[in-house]
């Protein structure tokens, strides 16, 4: 459990309570509706942990995470956990589904970019040094053993979050009926509706001013996310170049929404389509169109 000093902030809201703290480097919450205090301070740790744990499993700064350890392997096959084993399976699905497009073996290209708001673009030749390390095809994966090549890296960054935030829910399902919401940086999963029998509205930032919305969703079950380069982009002579970058080339994805956000079945889905559709450039809204889930795009 979390210590008193990092415990985070429990408040009144009008119809329940309202749980915060920090975790994922995100700001995260907890909403429950028609809880007394106790039960509350309950759910508000046992989201915590749970958040917690599975970012210290899977963190990549960690030499003791389960990424530190397949890392640390040096290529050697290596058995996996079954929770890992479903990530895996669940980022080879993603890569297939996306022609390539979706890679957890990309994250060794932040060697190269740092998308701090400035216009330091990177030597287009380390670039391409980290790019020959980049290809799920090369990992060997057939559950529960994974062999790494050495070079190579996997990064569960990209689903991560969003798993976090459809476990916490699942849990706090399993411990009450009553309504909940878990929002994790903006990416959240609701239980079903509020208990006046409402829909959650949520708010959804205008990418060029973060702290303002530009609209409100209307969303009774399941998950909603969001992709975007509000925070975490660089600006070039006139060209901003946003942080989803395309695996193939190691450079942003050119022509990409500012903003997309999907609503799906869980939160795990909705982000990976949020990432899934700016990675199709100009074509976002077009390829989103074609997979029928709701979505707000804003370029």
């Amino acid at each position: 459990m979390p210590s008193p000093s990092d415990a985070g902030t429990l408040t009144r809201t009008e119809g329940g309570w309202r749980a915060r703290f920090e975790a994922m480097a995100s700001p995260c919450e907890m909403l429950v509706e028609g809880a007394g205090e106790d039960l509350a301070r309950e759910l508000h740790g046992i989201a915590q942990a749970e958040a917690l744990r599975i970012e210290h499993k899977f963190s990549r700064y960690r030499e003791d995470s389960v990424i530190g350890r397949l890392h640390a392997a040096r290529g050697a096959r290596t058995e996996v956990d079954d929770e890992t084993a479903l990530l895996l399976d669940f980022a080879a699905h993603c890569h297939a589904l996306s022609g390539g497009l979706f890679d957890v073996t990309s994250g060794v290209l932040r060697g190269a970019w740092r998308f701090d708001g400035s216009d330091r673009l990177p030597d287009p030749a380390s670039v391409e040094t980290l790019r020959t390390r980049v290809g799920w095809p090369r990992v060997s994966w057939q559950r529960p053993w994974l062999a790494l090549p050495e070079s190579m890296e996997i990064d569960l960054g990209g689903i991560g979050k969003e798993y976090a935030v459809d476990r916490v829910l699942a849990l706090l399902r399993g411990r009450t009926p009553l309504p909940l919401l878990v929002n994790f940086g903006g990416d959240l999963a609701v239980s079903g509706p509020r208990a006046d029998g409402s829909r959650w509205q949520v708010g959804i930032e205008r990418p060029d001013l973060p702290e303002h919305p530009a609209g409100l969703l209307s969303i009774e079950a399941g998950g909603l996310a969001t992709s975007g380069d509000a925070r975490r982009f660089l600006l070039k002579d006139g060209v901003r170049y946003g942080h989803v970058l395309d695996p193939r080339s190691g450079w942003p994805v050119r022509d990409a929404p500012r903003s997309v956000t999907v609503a799906a079945p869980t939160c795990t889905e909705a982000g990976v389509l949020a990432t899934l559709a700016l990675l199709q450039g100009p074509g976002a809204e077009a390829w989103l169109q074609a997979q029928q889930m709701p979505h707000w795009v804003q370029r």
